[in-house]
């Protein structure tokens, strides 16, 4: 293979800026095929993007020739299922964050790929990010000295019923898992896991305090790192504000810097405080899908997200909010 040719199933807003464009953006790919259950919709979305062939069913797409790899961009729940289809079909899979509904699911994609001989990449795209492989360079760099600790508060106002009055798949548990935990506090986690290594020992407590909608709306864990740092968050999907901070410290500084938020990172230590202005790609998954062409096209172990790593984050998340689906089975 000389050029990646991409089939994305699930063609929704997802990838109308964020990762869709980057497929023809990246050196040595390009996007031939989309799929979406609504055929005039895949239609328009495949016009607009310059987009050769379009489906309606996933297996159309699998099936096609022209596709040598496969994007699932659709909701938690199908992630599994065309992943298996796709791997079933020798083709590598990359698929949409959180990577599953459940930690058995992860391994049972993983399971089909190995045995398939593909890979599998996951879309926690911000490991692949300049901004945030820069905090990673200042730990690793000792800026900071030994970690001793990790905070983390995300606060958000509560989501609202669409124009048909229902909620969101988002804070439907039946689609996504779990409440927003499994879709904006997974990037925060798995970036941790990318940062710092593994998140162990989780302990997790989670309610729906204000009866917003079927999840979970509060978060809030503890965990260990295998240097022995501890962590710990707080995640309030019911809030009056909007916030976003994460805060690693160490034995000689600290880091601060948002998961979402486009604010500067911030380092402060004997020298003083510095900020890093460092800005996102137009096209915020380009540098990840970038990885992945390039491992698929010969270099090893190139993309820094894969189903094993992935499954981590999945597990964390799982360990989370067990307290509350436990309680309400």
């Amino acid at each position: 293979m000389q050029t990646v040719r991409w089939g994305i199933i699930g063609c929704g807003n997802v990838t109308e800026v964020k990762s869709g464009p980057a497929f023809h953006l990246a050196e040595g790919s390009s996007l031939q095929a989309v799929m979406r259950r609504n055929k005039l919709k895949a239609q328009d979305y495949a016009e607009r993007h310059g987009v050769p062939a379009w489906y309606d069913n996933a297996e159309d797409l699998i099936a096609d020739s022209r596709v040598d790899a496969v994007y699932i961009a659709t909701p938690p729940s199908s992630h599994k299922e065309y992943t298996i289809m796709a791997a079933e079909a020798g083709k590598p899979v990359y698929v949409e964050k959180p990577m599953a509904l459940s930690a058995n699911e992860c391994a049972d994609m993983i399971a089909a790929c190995e045995k398939n001989n593909v890979p599998l990449f996951v879309a926690y795209y911000r490991r692949s990010l300049p901004r945030f492989n820069k905090v990673k360079e200042l730990i690793e760099n000792g800026l900071i000295g030994d970690v001793c600790s990790v905070s983390v508060q995300h606060t958000q106002k509560s989501v609202q019923k669409n124009d048909g009055g229902e909620w969101p798949w988002r804070v439907n548990p039946s689609i996504s898992g779990a409440g927003l935990i499994y879709d904006t506090g997974a990037h925060t986690l798995d970036l941790l896991d990318y940062l710092l290594g593994p998140l162990h020992e989780i302990k997790g407590h989670a309610a729906n305090l204000f009866s917003s909608y079927p999840a979970e709306d509060t978060v809030s864990g503890t965990w260990r790192f295998a240097n022995g740092a501890l962590g710990a968050g707080v995640w309030s999907f019911s809030s009056y504000k909007k916030q976003d901070l994460n805060c690693i410290v160490g034995t000689k500084g600290e880091i601060r810097f948002s998961t979402f938020d486009n604010r500067p990172i911030t380092l402060i230590n004997g020298a003083g405080e510095n900020a890093f202005h460092i800005d996102h790609p137009d096209h915020i998954q380009q540098n990840h899908i970038q990885s992945i062409v390039n491992e698929l096209l010969g270099d090893e172990e190139v993309c820094p997200s894969t189903g094993k790593t992935a499954a981590r984050t999945n597990k964390v998340m799982e360990q989370l909010v067990q307290n509350f689906y436990q309680a309400h089975s």
